[in-house]
């Protein structure tokens, strides 16, 4: 018979990503029918309830720990173990440092990563900022102003601001957020995108060409709001960085007037620039829209060939087609699937709408398998699958058999390089096992969708 337990941890923080990870592992334990691990935030603690959860007063510096299970105490004795292994190797003991300002006083630090709820992020980052200190603001849900604000003051301070709402940075080839394993190489990019970035450094890694530093910017920075403060400040940094010889700009649709004035910045750098910048979606412009060609643009603005990129296809299934759908999980990688197939119906699963209180599609793949099962009726399904470290560690397994099940053409657009922890040709080998057409290239994927109708 089963039972439930709720259990309230005083003041133990861990990262909301991790905790996401321990909540999916304790659902797909037998015997558990629901689970939910995470800090009591309002947001958590409501969504807890809506679980059927008797939730007691909680803080938003609380852990919670909500088991419905056969055996509640095994669950909770696997997420003690889950956790356990989170700490920090070697952690000093005693009292922690109570504020980002405080933690950068005690140990010297390069980078401050905030990855906290996004009404707590503001005043975390302002910490750092103040401590003269660059910041990547993983959380989303800060509000523009702040945003705005924060990165006036980083400019006063001389420091990069890098988000909110940044899912992907690599600093001297260590990555952060979603990150896929790249060499290093000539290559740098200011990406208001974080899958836009993964998509243009993955193609420049099977060229066999890497990168010197993926400086995220935050989707909003190129907004009329923010007026490109982050990407203007990334773009003289790498600018003056001796290892990168070439920048790539990647970006969601840019406020006419902020690309006008980063085009203006651009003229005065000694570093080529690529531009790979999306139009807005109602603008009936193609131009720019295309990742793949601004990968190949970087490619032969250094002298390297550019390869045939690889695609894995199947048996195609037979049938009139006539409809499509995109279930994505990248925001850019979706408005650029958009655009080239030019018809369709398309859904940003990782969009904030989606993601509040949950995991992100690129870790948790239940939302597009409930979505796949809604698709019987459409006769093309066109999506991503992305890679990299903080990803599933292994999506194709979670949606083959979705994949398999649905009666559409599946394209899939597979996102990752071979160093990938989650092994990319074998990635690729199970989807197309499943009926899915892969590529490596989102645009050749959507061309290939558009091709089936």
């Amino acid at each position: 018979m089963s039972a439930e337990v709720v259990l309230v941890r005083k003041g133990a923080y861990h990262d909301s990503v991790q905790l996401m990870r321990v909540s999916r592992a304790l659902t797909e334990m037998p015997g558990v029918t629901a689970a939910m691990v995470a800090m009591g935030t309002g947001l958590n603690v409501s969504v807890i309830s809506d679980l059927g959860f008797d939730v007691p007063e909680t803080g938003p510096g609380d852990l919670l720990i909500a088991v419905r299970a056969d055996d509640p105490e095994a669950a909770v004795a696997e997420a003690d173990r889950q956790l356990t292994t989170l700490q920090r190797p070697g952690a000093a003991t005693g009292q922690p440092p109570l504020t980002t300002r405080s933690a950068a006083a005690r140990e010297p630090a390069d980078l401050v990563l905030v990855s906290v709820p996004g009404e707590h992020a503001f005043s975390e980052a302002y910490d750092a900022v103040m401590a003269g200190l660059p910041v990547m603001i993983f959380s989303d849900g800060v509000p523009v102003a702040l945003e705005r604000r924060l990165k006036e003051l980083a400019g006063e301070r001389d420091v990069l601001v890098m988000g909110p709402d940044c899912g992907t940075a690599s600093i001297g080839g260590v990555g952060l957020g979603f990150a896929n394993v790249l060499a290093p190489g000539p290559v740098g990019v200011v990406a208001a995108s974080g899958t836009g970035a993964q998509q243009v450094t993955s193609l420049l890694d099977w060229a066999g060409t890497g990168v010197s530093h993926i400086l995220g910017v935050g989707g909003r920075d190129l907004s009329a709001e923010v007026g490109g403060l982050s990407t203007l400040r990334a773009l003289r940094l790498l600018d003056e960085d001796p290892a990168t010889e070439l920048i790539v700009l990647v970006s969601k649709p840019p406020d006419p007037e902020v690309a006008r004035a980063v085009e203006e910045a651009v003229a005065g750098l000694r570093t080529p620039v690529v531009r790979a910048l999306l139009p807005a979606p109602d603008s009936g412009a193609s131009k720019g829209a295309d990742l793949t060609e601004a990968a190949e643009q970087a490619l032969r603005a250094l002298g390297e060939p550019v390869p045939e990129w690889p695609s894995w296809r199947g048996t195609p299934r037979d049938g009139a087609r006539k409809t499509m759908k995109g279930i994505y999980s990248g925001g850019t990688l979706c408005l650029e699937a958009a655009a080239v197939a030019g018809q369709g119906d398309f859904v940003d699963y990782g969009d904030d709408a989606y993601t509040r209180g949950r995991a992100h599609p690129m870790i948790d793949p239940t939302l597009r398998v409930e979505a796949l099962a809604r698709a019987q009726e459409m006769d093309v399904v066109l999506m991503d699958v992305v890679l990299g470290h903080s990803a599933d560690p292994d999506p194709a397994a979670a949606l083959a058999p979705a994949l398999a099940r649905t009666p559409a053409a599946v394209v899939v657009a597979l996102v990752g390089t071979q160093g990938d922890p989650q092994d990319l040709h074998r990635q690729a080998a199970v989807l197309r096992q499943a009926g899915a057409a892969v590529f490596l290239s989102n645009a050749q994927a959507a061309r290939h969708a558009r091709s089936l109708l």
